[in-house]
């Protein structure tokens, strides 16, 4: 078998990018024109508050994720498996230097982008940072039956996202410049909530 997804050079037009231009911007909620990412871990909901978001700034969204399997053409899982991990974080750190340099922009990171410090360097210094936080219980609750994260696919998935955790919120927190918890809140009030802390952050 290949033991690479993708062989070439990724093309430089983006899937998610190329659909239907984004909506202007909704008065009042203009933040600047560099990036906007969404940081935390699986099942924190950064693609669907960041989707929501993006509407509400009139800024295009793209779930780094997505992208990078409509690219590869194949699901993260299948990266993995072929790959490996180590595989998998490079082809992400490529893919996240390149959609950092766009503007009017919200994207959706996985959830292991900020173990790499280039990530977090890029992440810190091209954009702003949003800490999507969810407890544990609530993050297992979400994702516990989704066959297709490769990390959990182990005999104790809940134990698994404690581990995760417990490495990875320093690091959501050292990128971060805004965090916000998801918990049971419906999105929409996450995205409402949101605006105004965006807003104070960048008249700071």
């Amino acid at each position: 078998m290949n033991n690479s997804i993708y062989g070439g050079a990724m093309p430089a037009q983006s899937t998610e990018a190329a659909a239907a231009p984004a909506p202007r911007k909704a008065a009042g909620t203009q933040c600047g024109s560099r990036p906007i990412f969404l940081v935390g871990m699986m099942g924190a909901g950064k693609t669907t508050i960041g989707r929501q978001l993006a509407r509400q700034l009139g800024r295009e969204f793209l779930d780094l994720d997505h992208e990078l399997e409509a690219r590869c053409g194949v699901r993260v899982s299948l990266i993995f498996d072929i790959e490996g991990e180590e595989g998998f974080r490079r082809r992400e750190s490529a893919l996240l230097q390149e959609c950092a340099q766009r503007t009017d922009i919200v994207i959706a990171t996985g959830g292991g982008a900020v173990l790499a410090e280039a990530n977090r360097r890029c992440l810190r210094e091209l954009g702003l940072v949003i800490y999507l936080r969810a407890r544990g219980d609530e993050l297992y609750r979400r994702v516990a039956r989704d066959r297709g994260r490769p990390l959990l696919q182990t005999a104790d998935p809940r134990a698994r996202i404690a581990e995760l955790l417990a490495q990875r919120e320093p690091l959501y927190e050292e990128v971060a410049s805004l965090a916000v918890e998801t918990g049971i809140m419906p999105v929409s009030q996450v995205v409402q909530s949101l605006i105004p802390l965006l807003q104070k952050h960048e008249a700071a």
